[in-house]
Protein backbone atom coordinates (compact mmCIF):
# COMPACT_ATOMS: atom_id res chain seq x y z
CA UNK A 1 0.00 0.00 0.00
CA UNK A 2 1.54 3.20 -1.11
CA UNK A 3 2.36 6.27 2.17
CA UNK A 4 2.58 8.61 -0.35
CA UNK A 5 0.31 11.91 0.34
CA UNK A 6 -1.61 11.93 -3.29
CA UNK A 7 -2.03 8.79 -5.84
CA UNK A 8 -2.09 11.08 -9.37
CA UNK A 9 -0.09 14.72 -9.55
CA UNK A 10 0.89 16.99 -11.85
CA UNK A 11 3.96 18.75 -12.55
CA UNK A 12 3.51 21.88 -14.60
CA UNK A 13 6.59 23.63 -16.17
CA UNK A 14 7.11 27.11 -16.87
CA UNK A 15 10.20 29.14 -17.18
CA UNK A 16 12.18 25.18 -15.85
CA UNK A 17 12.39 23.49 -19.22
CA UNK A 18 14.91 20.77 -16.95
CA UNK A 19 13.95 17.27 -15.92
CA UNK A 20 17.00 17.80 -13.16
CA UNK A 21 17.48 19.74 -10.29
CA UNK A 22 13.66 21.12 -10.74
CA UNK A 23 12.41 21.54 -7.30
CA UNK A 24 8.57 21.25 -8.26
CA UNK A 25 8.85 17.77 -10.26
CA UNK A 26 11.06 16.62 -6.89
CA UNK A 27 8.18 17.52 -4.42
CA UNK A 28 5.54 15.89 -6.64
CA UNK A 29 7.60 12.46 -7.35
CA UNK A 30 8.28 12.17 -3.53
CA UNK A 31 4.39 12.79 -2.77
CA UNK A 32 2.45 11.42 -5.61
CA UNK A 33 2.28 7.40 -7.00
CA UNK A 34 2.07 8.88 -10.37
CA UNK A 35 3.32 12.05 -11.78
CA UNK A 36 2.62 13.96 -15.18
CA UNK A 37 4.09 16.61 -16.74
CA UNK A 38 2.66 19.29 -18.78
CA UNK A 39 3.95 22.34 -21.03
CA UNK A 40 1.09 24.82 -22.22
CA UNK A 41 1.80 27.11 -25.06
CA UNK A 42 0.14 29.95 -23.52
CA UNK A 43 -1.65 31.67 -25.73
CA UNK A 44 -2.32 34.52 -23.85
CA UNK A 45 1.26 35.06 -23.88
CA UNK A 46 2.51 34.01 -27.41
CA UNK A 47 -0.65 36.11 -28.99
CA UNK A 48 1.13 39.38 -28.18
CA UNK A 49 4.44 38.62 -29.48
CA UNK A 50 5.91 38.98 -33.29
CA UNK A 51 6.19 35.80 -35.78
CA UNK A 52 9.69 36.01 -35.96
CA UNK A 53 10.65 35.11 -31.96
CA UNK A 54 14.05 33.68 -31.25
CA UNK A 55 12.60 33.09 -27.74
CA UNK A 56 9.39 30.99 -28.62
CA UNK A 57 11.55 28.65 -30.80
CA UNK A 58 14.48 28.76 -28.38
CA UNK A 59 11.56 27.48 -25.96
CA UNK A 60 10.42 24.96 -28.64
CA UNK A 61 13.43 22.94 -29.48
CA UNK A 62 13.89 22.91 -25.15
CA UNK A 63 10.21 21.24 -24.87
CA UNK A 64 11.41 19.13 -27.27
CA UNK A 65 14.71 18.15 -25.63
CA UNK A 66 12.38 18.21 -22.45
CA UNK A 67 10.07 15.16 -23.47
CA UNK A 68 12.80 13.33 -24.52
CA UNK A 69 15.02 14.22 -21.27
CA UNK A 70 11.85 12.97 -19.09
CA UNK A 71 11.57 9.99 -21.39
CA UNK A 72 14.72 9.29 -20.81
CA UNK A 73 14.68 9.34 -16.89
CA UNK A 74 11.56 7.05 -16.69
CA UNK A 75 10.85 3.56 -15.87
CA UNK A 76 11.09 2.20 -19.74
CA UNK A 77 11.46 5.61 -20.98
CA UNK A 78 7.76 5.26 -20.90
CA UNK A 79 6.93 8.77 -19.44
CA UNK A 80 7.26 12.61 -21.25
CA UNK A 81 5.94 15.11 -21.53
CA UNK A 82 2.21 16.23 -22.38
CA UNK A 83 1.88 19.59 -24.33
CA UNK A 84 -1.03 21.89 -25.18
CA UNK A 85 -0.90 25.31 -26.99
CA UNK A 86 -4.42 27.27 -25.40
CA UNK A 87 -4.74 29.19 -22.49
CA UNK A 88 -2.92 28.05 -19.17
CA UNK A 89 -5.34 29.11 -16.86
CA UNK A 90 -8.12 26.76 -19.13
CA UNK A 91 -5.73 23.78 -19.95
CA UNK A 92 -4.05 23.11 -16.22
CA UNK A 93 -7.11 22.42 -14.56
CA UNK A 94 -8.79 20.66 -17.29
CA UNK A 95 -6.22 18.46 -17.94
CA UNK A 96 -5.53 17.64 -14.14
CA UNK A 97 -9.59 17.08 -14.24
CA UNK A 98 -9.25 14.80 -17.06
CA UNK A 99 -5.80 13.05 -15.57
CA UNK A 100 -7.63 12.72 -11.93
CA UNK A 101 -4.78 14.17 -10.39
CA UNK A 102 -5.17 15.72 -6.64
CA UNK A 103 -2.47 18.27 -7.28
CA UNK A 104 -0.65 20.29 -9.23
CA UNK A 105 2.67 21.01 -9.01
CA UNK A 106 5.21 24.30 -10.51
CA UNK A 107 7.77 26.66 -9.53
CA UNK A 108 7.08 29.99 -8.45
CA UNK A 109 6.87 33.44 -11.07
CA UNK A 110 7.03 36.55 -9.24
CA UNK A 111 5.99 38.36 -12.81
CA UNK A 112 2.47 40.48 -11.76
CA UNK A 113 1.27 38.66 -15.12
CA UNK A 114 2.87 35.58 -13.95
CA UNK A 115 0.83 35.70 -10.14
CA UNK A 116 -1.97 36.56 -11.88
CA UNK A 117 -2.12 33.70 -13.67
CA UNK A 118 -1.70 31.65 -11.11
CA UNK A 119 -3.72 32.84 -8.43
CA UNK A 120 -6.73 32.39 -11.30
CA UNK A 121 -5.25 28.79 -12.19
CA UNK A 122 -5.34 27.93 -7.99
CA UNK A 123 -9.18 29.16 -7.76
CA UNK A 124 -9.90 26.92 -10.78
CA UNK A 125 -8.23 23.74 -9.26
CA UNK A 126 -10.02 24.73 -6.09
CA UNK A 127 -13.48 24.72 -7.70
CA UNK A 128 -12.30 20.30 -8.31
CA UNK A 129 -10.71 19.86 -5.27
CA UNK A 130 -7.52 19.94 -6.49
CA UNK A 131 -4.36 21.63 -4.86
CA UNK A 132 -1.64 23.59 -5.75
CA UNK A 133 1.84 23.63 -4.46
CA UNK A 134 4.52 26.27 -6.05
CA UNK A 135 8.18 26.28 -5.09
CA UNK A 136 10.65 28.84 -5.23
CA UNK A 137 13.48 27.29 -8.19
CA UNK A 138 14.46 29.99 -9.75
CA UNK A 139 16.75 32.35 -7.77
CA UNK A 140 18.68 30.94 -4.60
CA UNK A 141 16.93 33.74 -2.08
CA UNK A 142 13.58 34.97 -2.91
CA UNK A 143 10.59 37.34 -1.90
CA UNK A 144 11.56 38.03 1.44
CA UNK A 145 14.18 35.64 2.60
CA UNK A 146 16.55 38.30 3.23
CA UNK A 147 15.45 41.64 4.79
CA UNK A 148 17.12 44.44 6.34
CA UNK A 149 17.79 44.73 10.09
CA UNK A 150 14.50 46.88 9.97
CA UNK A 151 12.39 44.17 8.78
CA UNK A 152 11.97 45.16 5.11
CA UNK A 153 13.35 44.12 1.54
CA UNK A 154 16.49 45.47 0.61
CA UNK A 155 17.02 48.69 -1.82
CA UNK A 156 20.54 48.96 -1.72
CA UNK A 157 22.89 46.30 -3.70
CA UNK A 158 25.85 45.98 -1.39
CA UNK A 159 23.90 45.02 1.96
CA UNK A 160 21.94 42.78 0.00
CA UNK A 161 24.70 41.08 -1.14
CA UNK A 162 27.03 41.04 1.95
CA UNK A 163 23.29 39.25 3.93
CA UNK A 164 23.06 37.01 0.74
CA UNK A 165 26.74 35.82 1.37
CA UNK A 166 26.14 35.10 4.98
CA UNK A 167 22.84 33.58 4.51
CA UNK A 168 24.21 31.40 1.52
CA UNK A 169 25.24 27.79 2.54
CA UNK A 170 25.15 24.34 1.30
CA UNK A 171 21.50 23.75 2.10
CA UNK A 172 20.56 26.88 0.06
CA UNK A 173 22.82 25.70 -3.21
CA UNK A 174 22.00 21.34 -2.84
CA UNK A 175 20.00 20.11 -6.09
CA UNK A 176 17.21 18.44 -5.66
CA UNK A 177 17.45 14.56 -6.44
CA UNK A 178 14.88 13.73 -8.77
CA UNK A 179 16.37 11.08 -10.16
CA UNK A 180 16.46 9.23 -6.94
CA UNK A 181 12.47 9.39 -7.26
CA UNK A 182 11.88 8.89 -11.10
CA UNK A 183 9.45 5.80 -11.06
CA UNK A 184 6.89 7.68 -10.03
CA UNK A 185 6.69 9.00 -13.43
CA UNK A 186 3.41 7.95 -15.14
CA UNK A 187 3.22 6.69 -18.90
CA UNK A 188 2.43 9.20 -21.52
CA UNK A 189 1.46 8.38 -24.92
CA UNK A 190 4.29 10.27 -27.48
CA UNK A 191 4.48 13.77 -27.02
CA UNK A 192 2.36 15.83 -29.67
CA UNK A 193 4.23 18.73 -29.58
CA UNK A 194 2.39 21.52 -31.73
CA UNK A 195 4.81 23.16 -34.88
CA UNK A 196 5.94 26.68 -34.46
CA UNK A 197 4.14 27.38 -38.07
CA UNK A 198 0.39 25.69 -36.38
CA UNK A 199 1.00 28.51 -33.40
CA UNK A 200 1.07 31.12 -35.95
CA UNK A 201 5.31 31.52 -35.60
CA UNK A 202 8.22 31.16 -38.48
CA UNK A 203 11.80 29.88 -37.57
CA UNK A 204 14.34 32.35 -37.18
CA UNK A 205 18.06 32.50 -37.06
CA UNK A 206 18.58 31.00 -33.95
CA UNK A 207 20.07 27.94 -35.10
CA UNK A 208 22.29 29.42 -37.21
CA UNK A 209 23.36 31.66 -34.72
CA UNK A 210 25.40 28.70 -32.83
CA UNK A 211 22.64 28.88 -30.27
CA UNK A 212 21.76 25.71 -28.58
CA UNK A 213 18.36 25.44 -26.91
CA UNK A 214 17.80 22.93 -24.18
CA UNK A 215 19.83 21.63 -20.79
CA UNK A 216 22.14 20.24 -23.32
CA UNK A 217 22.90 23.58 -24.92
CA UNK A 218 23.23 25.25 -21.35
CA UNK A 219 25.40 22.28 -20.15
CA UNK A 220 27.96 23.04 -23.46
CA UNK A 221 28.28 26.62 -22.32
CA UNK A 222 28.31 26.06 -18.81
CA UNK A 223 31.64 23.56 -19.61
CA UNK A 224 32.89 26.55 -22.11
CA UNK A 225 32.90 29.21 -19.39
CA UNK A 226 34.33 27.64 -16.24
CA UNK A 227 37.86 27.34 -17.44
CA UNK A 228 36.98 31.39 -18.33
CA UNK A 229 35.62 31.83 -15.60
CA UNK A 230 38.93 33.08 -13.34
CA UNK A 231 39.31 36.05 -16.11
CA UNK A 232 35.45 36.98 -16.24
CA UNK A 233 36.37 40.15 -13.50
CA UNK A 234 38.69 41.22 -16.47
CA UNK A 235 36.71 39.93 -19.89
CA UNK A 236 33.39 40.87 -19.22
CA UNK A 237 33.24 44.35 -20.07
CA UNK A 238 35.00 44.36 -23.55
CA UNK A 239 32.23 43.34 -25.91
CA UNK A 240 34.80 42.29 -29.02
CA UNK A 241 36.37 39.17 -27.03
CA UNK A 242 34.58 36.54 -25.42
CA UNK A 243 34.04 37.27 -21.83
CA UNK A 244 30.62 36.42 -20.70
CA UNK A 245 29.05 33.10 -19.52
CA UNK A 246 26.26 33.90 -22.31
CA UNK A 247 23.82 32.00 -19.96
CA UNK A 248 21.69 34.26 -19.59
CA UNK A 249 18.76 32.82 -21.98
CA UNK A 250 19.30 29.36 -20.06
CA UNK A 251 18.81 31.12 -16.81
CA UNK A 252 15.15 32.77 -17.98
CA UNK A 253 14.23 29.16 -19.17
CA UNK A 254 15.82 27.03 -16.41
CA UNK A 255 17.38 24.89 -18.59
CA UNK A 256 20.32 25.31 -16.50
CA UNK A 257 20.00 25.09 -12.46
CA UNK A 258 20.60 27.91 -10.43
CA UNK A 259 21.82 26.23 -7.48
CA UNK A 260 24.20 24.70 -9.58
CA UNK A 261 25.29 27.57 -11.10
CA UNK A 262 25.90 29.29 -7.74
CA UNK A 263 27.51 26.63 -6.05
CA UNK A 264 30.36 26.85 -8.80
CA UNK A 265 30.23 30.29 -8.75
CA UNK A 266 30.11 30.44 -4.89
CA UNK A 267 33.13 27.48 -3.90
CA UNK A 268 35.78 29.47 -6.44
CA UNK A 269 34.70 32.86 -4.83
CA UNK A 270 35.39 30.95 -1.41
CA UNK A 271 39.18 29.86 -2.97
CA UNK A 272 39.98 33.71 -3.70
CA UNK A 273 38.70 33.51 -7.20
CA UNK A 274 38.45 37.35 -8.65
CA UNK A 275 36.84 36.16 -11.84
CA UNK A 276 34.25 33.80 -9.84
CA UNK A 277 33.39 36.59 -7.27
CA UNK A 278 32.13 38.76 -9.86
CA UNK A 279 30.41 36.26 -11.72
CA UNK A 280 28.58 35.48 -8.23
CA UNK A 281 28.15 39.25 -7.68
CA UNK A 282 26.05 39.25 -10.88
CA UNK A 283 24.03 36.00 -9.98
CA UNK A 284 23.01 37.77 -6.89
CA UNK A 285 22.17 41.36 -9.04
CA UNK A 286 19.99 38.54 -10.33
CA UNK A 287 18.29 37.53 -7.34
CA UNK A 288 18.30 41.25 -5.48
CA UNK A 289 16.24 42.41 -9.16
CA UNK A 290 13.69 39.16 -8.60
CA UNK A 291 13.10 40.30 -5.16
CA UNK A 292 13.00 44.21 -5.72
CA UNK A 293 9.81 43.20 -8.33
CA UNK A 294 8.32 40.77 -5.98
CA UNK A 295 8.35 43.22 -3.35
CA UNK A 296 7.92 46.33 -4.91
CA UNK A 297 5.81 45.73 -8.00
CA UNK A 298 5.04 49.20 -9.08
CA UNK A 299 8.71 49.30 -10.58
CA UNK A 300 7.20 47.33 -13.79
CA UNK A 301 5.20 50.29 -14.40
CA UNK A 302 6.82 53.25 -12.73
CA UNK A 303 9.79 54.60 -11.43
CA UNK A 304 11.32 52.63 -7.93
CA UNK A 305 12.17 56.04 -7.33
CA UNK A 306 8.57 58.32 -7.84
CA UNK A 307 10.40 61.55 -7.70
CA UNK A 308 11.56 60.41 -11.19
CA UNK A 309 7.99 60.20 -12.21
CA UNK A 310 8.17 63.54 -12.40
CA UNK A 311 11.02 63.99 -15.63
CA UNK A 312 9.78 65.32 -18.66
CA UNK A 313 11.01 63.08 -21.31
CA UNK A 314 11.28 64.40 -25.33
CA UNK A 315 7.69 64.17 -26.84
CA UNK A 316 6.73 64.44 -29.86
CA UNK A 317 7.79 64.65 -33.95
CA UNK A 318 11.35 65.07 -32.48
CA UNK A 319 11.55 62.65 -30.58
CA UNK A 320 9.67 59.91 -32.41
CA UNK A 321 12.19 60.57 -34.96
CA UNK A 322 15.22 59.99 -32.30
CA UNK A 323 13.95 56.80 -31.09
CA UNK A 324 13.62 55.41 -34.74
CA UNK A 325 17.24 55.96 -35.26
CA UNK A 326 18.05 54.25 -32.02
CA UNK A 327 15.99 51.20 -32.76
CA UNK A 328 17.76 50.84 -36.81
CA UNK A 329 20.98 51.87 -35.22
CA UNK A 330 20.98 55.09 -36.65
CA UNK A 331 22.47 57.44 -33.88
CA UNK A 332 25.87 58.43 -35.40
CA UNK A 333 27.69 57.01 -32.82
CA UNK A 334 29.62 53.59 -33.73
CA UNK A 335 29.25 51.70 -30.26
CA UNK A 336 25.61 52.39 -29.67
CA UNK A 337 24.94 51.60 -33.23
CA UNK A 338 26.87 48.43 -33.60
CA UNK A 339 25.44 47.04 -29.92
CA UNK A 340 21.60 47.53 -31.92
CA UNK A 341 22.89 45.86 -34.94
CA UNK A 342 24.27 43.16 -32.17
CA UNK A 343 20.65 42.74 -30.66
CA UNK A 344 19.03 43.17 -34.00
CA UNK A 345 20.52 40.76 -35.81
CA UNK A 346 21.26 38.38 -32.82
CA UNK A 347 18.72 39.17 -30.06
CA UNK A 348 21.79 39.08 -27.67
CA UNK A 349 23.58 42.31 -26.10
CA UNK A 350 27.02 42.36 -24.33
CA UNK A 351 26.13 43.34 -21.22
CA UNK A 352 28.51 46.98 -21.04
CA UNK A 353 26.43 48.02 -24.10
CA UNK A 354 23.34 47.55 -22.40
CA UNK A 355 24.14 49.98 -20.02
CA UNK A 356 25.99 52.47 -22.55
CA UNK A 357 22.86 51.93 -24.84
CA UNK A 358 20.36 52.66 -22.18
CA UNK A 359 22.38 55.44 -21.18
CA UNK A 360 22.18 57.14 -24.57
CA UNK A 361 18.54 56.64 -25.23
CA UNK A 362 17.47 58.18 -21.34
CA UNK A 363 20.66 61.16 -21.10
CA UNK A 364 21.58 61.51 -24.81
CA UNK A 365 18.28 61.63 -26.43
CA UNK A 366 16.23 62.05 -23.53
CA UNK A 367 13.52 59.82 -23.95
CA UNK A 368 11.41 57.63 -21.33
CA UNK A 369 13.02 54.51 -20.09
CA UNK A 370 10.07 52.58 -20.95
CA UNK A 371 10.87 52.94 -24.99
CA UNK A 372 13.97 50.91 -24.34
CA UNK A 373 12.54 48.66 -21.83
CA UNK A 374 9.94 47.67 -24.55
CA UNK A 375 12.35 47.74 -26.91
CA UNK A 376 14.64 45.13 -24.75
CA UNK A 377 11.94 42.99 -24.02
CA UNK A 378 10.66 42.64 -27.54
CA UNK A 379 14.27 41.62 -28.91
CA UNK A 380 16.12 40.08 -26.00
CA UNK A 381 16.04 36.34 -26.40
CA UNK A 382 17.06 36.32 -22.72
CA UNK A 383 14.43 38.51 -21.60
CA UNK A 384 14.05 38.84 -18.11
CA UNK A 385 11.10 41.17 -16.68
CA UNK A 386 13.03 41.46 -12.99
CA UNK A 387 16.30 41.99 -15.10
CA UNK A 388 15.65 44.33 -17.99
CA UNK A 389 13.21 46.45 -15.81
CA UNK A 390 16.27 47.05 -13.16
CA UNK A 391 19.17 48.08 -15.84
CA UNK A 392 16.66 50.08 -17.45
CA UNK A 393 15.71 51.78 -14.20
CA UNK A 394 19.53 51.99 -13.11
CA UNK A 395 20.97 53.47 -16.16
CA UNK A 396 18.15 56.14 -16.16
CA UNK A 397 18.92 56.95 -12.44
CA UNK A 398 14.99 56.34 -11.58
CA UNK A 399 15.63 52.56 -9.55
CA UNK A 400 16.59 51.44 -6.86
CA UNK A 401 20.89 52.06 -6.25
CA UNK A 402 21.05 53.43 -9.60
CA UNK A 403 23.75 55.12 -10.61
CA UNK A 404 23.65 59.43 -9.65
CA UNK A 405 21.28 61.49 -12.39
CA UNK A 406 24.80 63.15 -13.21
CA UNK A 407 26.24 60.32 -14.38
CA UNK A 408 26.01 60.39 -17.64
CA UNK A 409 28.17 57.97 -20.22
CA UNK A 410 30.00 59.21 -22.89
CA UNK A 411 29.38 57.02 -25.96
CA UNK A 412 32.56 57.87 -27.49
CA UNK A 413 34.71 57.28 -24.62
CA UNK A 414 33.30 54.28 -23.68
CA UNK A 415 34.24 52.81 -26.89
CA UNK A 416 37.44 54.11 -26.70
CA UNK A 417 38.09 52.47 -23.44
CA UNK A 418 36.01 49.38 -23.83
CA UNK A 419 36.69 48.84 -27.96
CA UNK A 420 39.98 50.45 -28.11
CA UNK A 421 40.64 48.93 -31.21
CA UNK A 422 37.20 49.07 -32.93
CA UNK A 423 36.92 44.99 -33.16
CA UNK A 424 33.21 45.48 -31.96
CA UNK A 425 32.14 48.06 -34.08
CA UNK A 426 33.58 46.45 -37.24
CA UNK A 427 32.10 43.45 -37.15
CA UNK A 428 28.68 45.20 -36.91
CA UNK A 429 29.43 48.27 -38.84
CA UNK A 430 31.39 47.20 -41.69
CA UNK A 431 30.97 50.51 -43.70
CA UNK A 432 33.14 52.03 -40.56
CA UNK A 433 35.96 49.46 -41.21
CA UNK A 434 38.58 51.33 -43.19
CA UNK A 435 38.65 53.87 -40.51
CA UNK A 436 41.50 54.11 -38.19
CA UNK A 437 41.25 53.73 -34.66
CA UNK A 438 41.72 57.13 -34.36
CA UNK A 439 38.87 57.96 -35.65
CA UNK A 440 36.33 55.37 -35.96
CA UNK A 441 34.99 55.90 -32.38
CA UNK A 442 33.63 59.50 -33.48
CA UNK A 443 33.54 59.49 -37.66
CA UNK A 444 32.28 63.24 -37.44
CA UNK A 445 35.99 64.17 -36.00
CA UNK A 446 37.51 62.63 -38.69
CA UNK A 447 38.84 64.83 -42.07
CA UNK A 448 37.78 64.82 -45.17
CA UNK A 449 40.82 62.80 -46.89
CA UNK A 450 40.45 60.50 -44.01
CA UNK A 451 36.20 59.56 -44.52
CA UNK A 452 37.24 59.83 -48.46
CA UNK A 453 40.35 56.76 -47.79
CA UNK A 454 37.95 54.80 -45.80
CA UNK A 455 34.90 55.29 -48.19
CA UNK A 456 32.41 56.84 -45.75
CA UNK A 457 30.75 59.33 -46.38
CA UNK A 458 28.71 60.78 -42.91
CA UNK A 459 24.85 60.99 -44.17
CA UNK A 460 24.65 58.78 -47.07
CA UNK A 461 26.75 55.32 -45.56
CA UNK A 462 26.57 56.55 -42.13
CA UNK A 463 24.69 59.58 -40.49
CA UNK A 464 25.53 62.63 -38.90
CA UNK A 465 25.50 62.19 -35.04
CA UNK A 466 21.42 62.66 -34.28
CA UNK A 467 22.42 64.88 -31.05
CA UNK A 468 25.54 66.60 -29.83
CA UNK A 469 26.77 64.68 -26.53
CA UNK A 470 27.72 67.88 -24.64
CA UNK A 471 24.74 69.50 -25.01
CA UNK A 472 22.70 66.73 -24.27
CA UNK A 473 24.69 66.57 -21.39
CA UNK A 474 23.46 69.86 -20.41
CA UNK A 475 19.98 68.98 -21.31
CA UNK A 476 19.73 66.19 -19.45
CA UNK A 477 21.01 67.73 -16.24
CA UNK A 478 18.16 70.50 -16.46
CA UNK A 479 15.71 67.94 -17.44
CA UNK A 480 16.64 66.20 -13.70
CA UNK A 481 16.83 68.99 -12.12
CA UNK A 482 12.75 68.40 -10.74
CA UNK A 483 14.32 65.11 -9.27
CA UNK A 484 17.34 67.36 -7.74
CA UNK A 485 14.63 69.86 -6.00
CA UNK A 486 12.48 66.59 -4.39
Amino acid sequence: MSTKQFSKGLVWFRRDLRAFDHAALYHALKTCDQVHCVFVFDTDILTSLPKLDRRVEFIWHSVVALDADLRNLSPNQQGGLITHHGAAVDTVASLATKLGAQAVFCNHDDEPQALARDAQVRGRLANVGCSFFSYKDHVIFERQELLTQAGRPFSVFTPYKNAWLKKVDDFFLKSYPVEAYAEALAATPKAQIPSLESMGFEVTNLLALGIKPGAVGGAALLADFLPRMHQYNEARNFPAIKGPSYLGVHLRFGTVSIRALARLGFDAHRAGDAGASTWLSELIWRDFYAQILANFPHTAERSFKPAYDKIQWEKGKVANERFKTWCAGQTGYPLVDAAIAQINQSGYMHNRLRMVVASFLTKDLGLDWRLGERYFAEHLIDFDLSANNGGWQWASSSGCDAQPYFRIFNPTSQSEKFDPEAKFIRRYLPQLAKLSNKVIHAPWLASPVELQAADVVLGKNYPHPVVQHEIARTETLARYAVVKAA
